[in-house]
């Protein structure tokens, strides 16, 4: 039996078509990826949220509802689960622009423009990588806490 190297952490990965029916997936897997750092259910339903979000922008903005690809990569090292999602869509022309609160790109698809504040609200870190007509990464970060169980933890 393999010993496994607890410093190196745990990773997976998983590629989706940009299809509007993958968000549930894709937030549905993260969430399977973490329970093993036996979260609280708030803590779920925080990274679940951001995922979807993320998701969505791919999506929505990304590949403007085209085919196209979305990757997603989640890792564990500690207590610390880092999601990174990434397309090769459009891009962001300015990051800061698309991180405020009501931008949106897409007011004819009736988007609220508020993905990000979401993503922001829910994980302890967002990074926000683009390129104009390369794709667009975003990397967040959850410190979950330890749990407590019959006094003991």
């Amino acid at each position: 039996m393999e010993k496994r190297d607890e410093k190196k952490g745990e990773k997976m990965s998983l590629l989706l078509e940009s299809r509007s029916q993958n968000e549930a997936f894709a937030r549905v897997v993260v969430g399977a990826f973490m329970a093993r750092l036996d979260p609280t259910l708030e803590e779920v339903e925080d990274v679940k949220t951001a995922v979807s979000e993320a998701v969505t922008n791919c999506i929505i903005h990304g590949y403007h509802n085209r085919p196209g690809e979305i990757s997603i990569e989640a890792s564990i090292e500690g207590r610390t689960l880092t999601v990174k999602i990434e397309d090769h869509g459009v891009g962001i022309e300015d990051i800061e622009q698309a991180r405020e609160p009501l931008f949106t790109t897409r007011a004819d698809s009736g988007r609220s423009g508020m993905g990000f504040c979401f993503m922001e609200a829910f994980m302890d870190q967002v990074d926000v990588e683009s390129e104009l007509w390369k794709g667009t990464t975003v990397t967040m970060k959850k410190e979950l806490k330890e749990q407590r169980r019959n006094g003991v933890g």
